[in-house]
């Protein structure tokens, strides 16, 4: 595998490479620092995920951040009244194209990794992390929750854990994400380490057999995606949006003042 490193592709906020002679895709959130996950980017990510079913030769995709971090999460406009449902359903397409494409992923994870930037993140094969890097699911603090990660964290790191990261809403830093299994790997230049873990250890497979293998690893997740994904965004459009305080968290962050809350 060589390394040339060129762009193949700009899509608006999200830049394309091929990287290892074309086996391994590197997808940049290309917005620093916050590299929020609006639906322009969530939508030139689903194209990404849906081009490369077409590409025979990729064994591999990775997603990083431009710049310190790798996402503050998903847009809290988009969150509003009015913008919510588009946003929801747009985000989860994202998931349904990356198991549709059955390739392996490895997310590479910088500085700030927040909301549905964790969502992305733990959703791909494997994730390596700086020291310093922290991840978190804050929905709870601007009084909203995270469908998909309700669905995911319990799949990846067990219910226990996920349910303390998602009523808590605190961060965790790299080591404790190892120790809990949200990340696989730290290191100081976590894109080499990604980069290596392709070279060793997919590169000399068949990308074909990879995706029937990576398809199959997730075949119990497939099955229960769209039902249990469904449901959670029916609670969250019919009853969680409706609620008096899912609304005034959100207002109060976009105004930059403490939510007052009503437990409504």
């Amino acid at each position: 595998m060589t390394n040339p490193g060129a762009p193949a592709a700009v899509h608006g906020p999200v830049r394309r490479e091929a990287l290892e002679g074309g086996a391994v895709w590197r997808l940049v959130l290309a917005t620093p620092k916050a590299n929020v996950l609006d639906a322009a980017k969530i939508t030139a990510l689903t194209e990404a995920f849906r081009a490369v079913v077409g590409e025979r030769g990729v064994k591999c995709v990775l997603i990083e951040g431009e710049g310190p971090h790798f996402s503050f999460g998903a847009s809290v406009e988009e969150h509003l009244l009015g913008r919510f449902e588009a946003m929801l359903t747009a985000f989860h397409g994202l998931f349904r194209a990356m198991l549709a494409a059955a390739v392996p992923t490895a997310a590479v994870v910088r500085g700030q990794c927040l909301g549905g930037g964790l969502e992305l993140a733990s959703f791909c094969t494997r994730v390596f992390a700086t020291p310093d890097a922290k991840l978190g699911q804050p929905e709870i603090k601007l009084g909203v929750v995270a469908p998909m990660a309700s669905f995911w964290l319990p799949e990846r790191i067990g219910r226990s854990a996920a349910e303390d990261l998602l009523l808590t809403g605190r961060s965790v830093g790299a080591d404790e994400a190892r120790a809990l299994r949200l990340v696989d790997e730290v290191a100081d230049d976590p894109t080499a380490a990604a980069l290596a873990w392709a070279r060793a250890h997919l590169a000399p497979l068949s990308a074909s057999s990879l995706r029937h293998a990576q398809r199959l690893a997730r075949a119990g997740v497939a099955r229960r995606f769209d039902q249990e994904l469904s449901c959670a965004e029916r609670a969250y459009r019919d009853e969680l949006m409706r609620s008096a305080d899912a609304n005034e968290g959100l207002k109060a962050f976009l105004e930059k003042r403490p939510a007052q809350w009503s437990d409504a």
